[in-house]
């Protein structure tokens, strides 16, 4: 069975305060993250393996962007997000 079985995603944009590493200039851009919840139960025709792998799925996001473009008009220029691309919740 397909992981992907195991979880309902959907698409989540949350405001990250960064830092243009060009120009300096700190503001908020908006990232888009997927967000893959655990469903309640598994699916009828599930074998041992997919009941223990599904016994240790949870709930985590994955970041979806990876560069944003500085919002500074005279820069402009595009950077790649610091830190983690998928978070446990």
């Amino acid at each position: 069975m397909d992981d992907k079985r195991f979880y309902d995603e959907k698409q989540e944009t949350k405001e990250m305060e960064l830092r243009c590493p060009h120009c300096r200039e700190e503001n908020k851009y908006p990232v888009r993250w997927m967000v893959r919840t655990k469903k309640e139960r598994l699916q009828p025709g599930a074998n041992d393996d997919d009941k223990a792998r599904f016994g240790k799925a949870r709930t985590y996001m994955v970041r979806v962007d990876d560069m944003v473009a500085c919002r500074n008009i005279r820069c402009r220029k595009r950077f790649d997000l610091p830190g983690q691309t998928v978070i446990l919740t």
